[in-house]
């Protein structure tokens, strides 16, 4: 007995030690926190995922990592997708894709419901495909049971011919009927729909496919009215958002020229930023703070846009998977993509981006669920901690750190207080932050923010094994694994000394609430 007492007794001892060395070695950080007034606000369900139309067919390098994942094939009753869904308690969802423009739907008088099949003169190398009500049925009962919130994107190619003289351009008007019919049923039905999308990355050059600017504005002026026709009264009007494609400024500046007042409720935007998905380079590039800067400008960009010619609508990452055809198969569904991901809500947001898209809830190598055991991977966990934790207000923050360490400061969500999200890239420098809480508006005078009273917050994330490409994430040292009924597991904090620095582990993320925080700002 006394044997196994002197091993914890020393077991513990040699951790504390450690601890010790690790707080010596650390480098120390002063993050300073503008916390008068907030620099941008985000929608109250900024995260967001989406469902995807490809069937198990769809093939990228050798593998087919879509399986039975897409709209039409997903197992709508798995317990695990459906509390991973209730777990957010109002995850927004965004419901499109690449074969978006190629889906008729099996209502009024379109009686034909052909399957996706395998086309090399197809879009994407598919042929047309189908959803039908009973399907539509099912999804809904699935949000409705989860509490989700729906984005539809709408075939936008609906009626529309492929020009003979420019290649990839489509021409004509886009035909409403088919759209107006589903309308008709989801309102029958008493679904609740936030937003329909028009298309899929249409705009600029296109992927597979493109319409001109002029055309699309008028086909989204089309859309406006339609939806404000079926769904007269304001207070329940869905929201109407395009063009769901990547950023073109002198394309998107015409678009919304030609589109004119409240007609665009979000314009959204898609970020494949870190290349294909079989680069071999993907898990340097998505350690590198200087690569992943350069997104940036984008997103200042498309604000300014916005700002200029369109202030009635807001910016949305519509679509976001970080490496495009599925994702890395080593490294997208790896506590590595964290990097990348939790980064990018954090740069979106500070942008005044409104909502953030991820590329998907689930299929490819990139889902926030594995693809066939619907197992969380660690970004899943990531998302859920940013939408419980940080609140729309995002405030200004700097620090004198290493660019290996990125720090973001949102109020807190429904709580006193601030919480950071704190970014540490460096595979061997712990740091030692202590945050700052800057007062004042006219003056670069400092204020050392002591805790308060209340305990601080953490919620330290760490690859299991150290292993950055493992697909198990360790709450503070814990792994995060489903309960014995398939639930999500209860994600609590370490609660700290506040006046006690916060100590950030290599190649890691912390989200940390400072709840005596004194924050005007989130007053």
């Amino acid at each position: 007995m006394m044997s196994s007492v002197k091993v914890v007794v020393c077991f513990v001892l040699l951790t504390l030690f450690a601890q010790a060395i690790n707080i010596v070695n650390a480098e120390n950080v002063e993050v300073r926190v503008k916390s008068v007034t907030s620099i941008a606000k985000t929608d109250d369900n900024f995260v967001c995922a989406t469902l995807d139309w490809w069937p198990s067919t769809k093939c990228d390098y050798g593998q087919c990592p879509w399986q039975q994942a897409g709209l039409i094939n997903l197992d709508l009753d798995n317990k695990i997708l459906r509390n991973a869904i209730k777990a957010f308690k109002s995850l927004r969802l965004r419901l499109g894709g690449s074969l978006e423009d190629q889906v008729v739907y099996k209502v009024g008088d379109n009686l034909e419901c052909p399957k996706f099949q395998r086309n090399n003169d197809g879009l994407f190398g598919f042929t047309q495909g189908c959803l039908c009500m009973d399907r539509w049925d099912e999804l809904n009962d699935l949000f409705k049971q989860t509490g989700a919130i729906i984005t539809f994107g709408l075939n936008a190619l609906y009626g529309k011919q492929k020009d003979h003289n420019e290649k990839g351009l489509w021409i004509g008007d886009w035909d409403t009927t088919n759209s107006r019919d589903l309308m008709n049923y989801t309102i029958s039905k008493g679904y609740k729909i936030d937003s329909y999308e028009l298309g899929n990355e249409l705009c600029g050059n296109g992927v597979s496919a493109r319409l001109t600017p002029e055309q699309y504005g008028r086909d989204m002026i089309k859309l406006k009215k339609l939806v404000q026709e079926l769904y007269p009264d304001p207070s329940t009007q869905p929201k109407v958002l395009g063009p769901a494609g990547f950023f073109d400024e002198k394309w998107f500046k015409t678009f919304l020229q030609i589109t004119g007042p409240n007609v665009v409720d979000a314009v959204t935007q898609h970020i494949y930023n870190l290349g294909a998905g079989v680069d071999k380079d993907l898990i340097y590039r998505i350690q590198d703070p200087f690569f992943l800067s350069q997104i940036a400008q984008t997103y200042r960009d498309l604000s300014k846009l916005i700002e200029e010619f369109g202030p009635w609508s807001a910016a949305w990452v519509g679509e976001a998977g970080g490496a495009y055809n599925s994702g890395g198969k080593d490294v997208s569904h790896t506590f590595a993509n964290g990097f990348w991901y939790l980064d990018q809500l954090g740069m979106t947001s500070t942008f005044n981006h409104k909502v953030y898209c991820r590329q998907a809830f689930i299929g490819g190598n990139y889902g926030l669920l594995n693809t066939t055991s619907f197992i969380p991977n660690p970004d899943y966990y990531g998302a859920l901690l940013w939408h419980r934790l940080m609140g729309p207000s995002v405030l200004s923050v700097n620090h004198n750190g290493s660019p290996y360490l990125r720090v973001y400061s949102h109020c807190s969500r429904r709580k006193p207080g601030i919480t950071l999200l704190i970014i540490n890239m460096s595979n061997s420098t712990y740091s030692s932050i202590s945050v700052v809480n800057d007062l004042n508006l006219y003056t670069d005078m400092e204020v050392p923010d002591n805790g308060g009273a209340k305990p601080r917050e953490e919620y330290h994330l760490t690859p299991k094994d150290g292993n950055i490409q493992s697909d198990v994430v360790l709450l503070n040292k814990t792994p995060l694994r489903l309960t014995s009924s398939d639930g999500i597991p209860e994600l609590k904090p370490e609660f700290v000394d506040p006046t006690s620095p916060i100590l950030v582990a290599p190649q890691s993320f912390v989200f940390a609430t400072l709840r005596d925080f004194n924050a005007p700002a989130c007053a």
